[in-house]
């Protein structure tokens, strides 16, 4: 792949979904597999809509490794930079479609996640430097060594336009949520837009107020925030304005995944140059769309799926 637009950090995973709708795990009898994880997900959002993507990540040397690099490559993302950790398993996550705008998950990521084993000799330190879009997130840094190599990843680009935090704060990885807030707030300092929902900015800045969240991201030094307020759209802040985009009313099959459809269209639009509120209204369509439909990475639109929907 030649000349890659944009490189996102992190989790990767396999996706079981139940073919049985509306009943406990226990009780489902045959699930389907999807490739995830929301580093995963946002570089095959960002590459259905025509951007050349790849993801820096680790697999496990299983069967569930080679699906990960065949599912990417087979959705036009770059698998150049998924690299193995020999004594791990790839990551398996079942999801239980009840409640569907909120399935819970249930991760198999132990000892560890091979994601989270990311070192600097995993690192293609010019890409990072140099590649127009980087992608962070915050579960990135819930462990070492992934958490010091994030760091130096963000300290190499040297906080370069369209360096982006997406939250991702997920209970299950931390200690606690002040551990939390103490590894992804350092982050903060380093990137140039930072998105996240009003748990997620709670966590990261102590304040689930949209407005008063926004406010300490800018403060922070960001130059573009945006909070998602679910039902209510999404708050979009920069040093000039800020505005609410309304959301796009759909039937909830399943609400994973929306969120990365949002990231991959925020993407989009930033290396389009678009202004913020329409970036805003075209990733808020794109993660309606994912709600709209089962799986994930296999959910994500394409331009003129989003373009009708608006």
């Amino acid at each position: 792949m030649t000349s890659l637009e944009v490189l996102t950090v992190g989790r990767v995973g396999v996706d079981l979904y139940p073919e049985q709708a509306d009943v406990p795990l226990a009780d489902v009898s045959t699930f389907a597999k999807s490739l995830g994880g929301t580093a995963t997900n946002v570089a095959v959002a960002a590459a259905r809509l025509g951007r050349r993507s790849a993801v820096l990540t680790k697999v496990g040397p299983d069967g569930f490794g080679t699906y990960v690099r065949q599912a990417l490559e087979g959705f036009g993302v770059s698998s150049a930079h998924v690299g193995t950790a020999p004594e791990l398993l790839t990551p398996v996550v079942f999801c239980e479609l009840n409640p569907p705008a909120d399935p819970p998950l249930l991760f198999y990521r132990l000892p560890t996640a091979p994601d989270l084993t990311l070192t600097d000799a995993d690192v293609p330190w010019d890409v990072v430097r140099d590649v127009p879009l980087l992608w962070v997130t915050g579960t990135g840094v819930s462990a070492e060594p992934a958490r010091a190599t994030q760091r130096k990843v963000l300290e190499h680009r040297g906080r370069r336009t369209h360096t982006v935090l997406d939250l991702d704060y997920r209970p299950m990885f931390w200690p606690d949520a002040e551990t939390a807030r103490t590894e992804i707030g350092w982050m903060l300092d380093h990137v140039t837009v930072a998105v996240g929902n009003r748990t997620e900015t709670e966590v990261a800045v102590g304040t689930a107020d949209p407005d008063l969240a926004a406010d300490r991201l800018l403060e922070r030094g960001v130059s573009l925030a945006l909070v998602k307020k679910g039902a209510e759209g999404v708050l979009v802040a920069t040093p000039e304005g800020r505005w609410t985009v309304e959301p796009n009313p759909v039937e909830v099959v399943c609400g994973l995944g929306a969120g990365d459809a949002f990231g991959g269209s925020l993407a989009h639009g930033l290396l389009s140059g678009w202004d913020p509120v329409k970036i805003a209204r075209y990733a808020n369509a794109a993660g309606a769309l994912v709600a709209s439909r089962l799986a994930c990475a296999d959910a994500m639109p394409d331009q003129r799926e989003i373009e009708e929907l608006l």
